[in-house]
């Protein structure tokens, strides 16, 4: 049996999420952190259903979107979420739904759940998903999968492409809560993306990658902050550090070690 969709955009369900994250969710994290928001023009014709995009590199991604969001456009958001993970256990599933109006996605092979993303489009909800698959470990994007911008040809809808700047350093991989300091963090909207003329999902997606790269990179610039140019440089240098320390004899690793305390 398919599920219900209804209650992805019904008036009830909206209602709890709004308490939820208005009086909670939004004040919290804006209480940790200096979110300042850019681009907010881009959005006055954004008109439901609608695909919201964004790079993916902090648990706080999710909030600040759905945060920064108007609240026209915001309502009936429904992120997609790893179904083996947030829709595995009950607590989990609920909490998803509440704060985010969660949907699972699958991943690894599943199947239960395919096609809900184009289904929840049918009915007018508007979507977020991180095209990057998962978290970065190290604040540096990884490549876009195409789910998003095949659902944006398939169902001809926009997709908002989202920035996240600063997201990493408030609360990198593996924190439980943000760093202390009200570090700043910027959301930063980018013009509405259709697929041209002719132009293939591939095409589109890496275009939406280069946006996206293109949008935080210029406001990092303007504030001082990590380019993506810095996060792939810092992990091609460890990689090739612990290249470079894997590749050394053990007895020549210790005997740097001694000379180094030794100076």
């Amino acid at each position: 049996m398919s599920e219900d969709l209804g209650k992805y955009s019904s008036a009830v369900p909206a209602a709890s999420r709004f308490v939820a994250q208005q009086l909670i969710m939004k004040p919290y994290v804006w209480s940790a952190l200096s979110v300042h928001t850019h681009g907010m023009r881009h959005l006055d014709n954004v008109e439901a259903p609608f695909i919201v995009i964004g790079n993916h590199s902090s648990h706080l991604d999710a909030t600040l979107i759905f945060g920064a969001l108007p609240r026209r456009l915001s309502r009936n958001l429904s992120a997609g979420a790893a179904a083996d993970y947030f829709f595995a256990h009950k607590t989990k599933a609920i909490g998803a739904r509440l704060f985010f109006n969660a949907y699972p996605i699958d991943r690894g092979g599943m199947k239960a759940h395919r096609g809900m993303s184009g289904r929840l489009l049918d009915e007018d909800v508007p979507l977020l998903i991180f095209p990057e698959g998962t978290r970065s470990r190290t604040g540096a994007m990884a490549k876009f999968k195409a789910g998003p911008a095949g659902l944006s040809i398939k169902h001809q809808v926009p997709i908002v492409p989202v920035a996240l700047v600063g997201a990493y350093a408030a609360m990198p991989y593996g924190a439980k809560l943000p760093v202390p300091g009200r570090p700043d963090v910027h959301v930063v909207f980018g013009n509405p993306q259709r697929a041209r003329a002719g132009e293939t999902i591939s095409d589109f997606s890496e275009r939406l990658y280069r946006y996206v790269v293109e949008l935080h990179d210029t406001t990092a610039r303007a504030y001082g902050m990590p380019t993506q140019a810095d996060f792939h440089r810092a992990v091609a240098l460890r990689a090739a550090a612990a290249r470079e320390a894997k590749a050394l004899p053990s007895g020549a690793a210790r005997s740097e070690d001694e000379d180094t305390s030794g100076s």
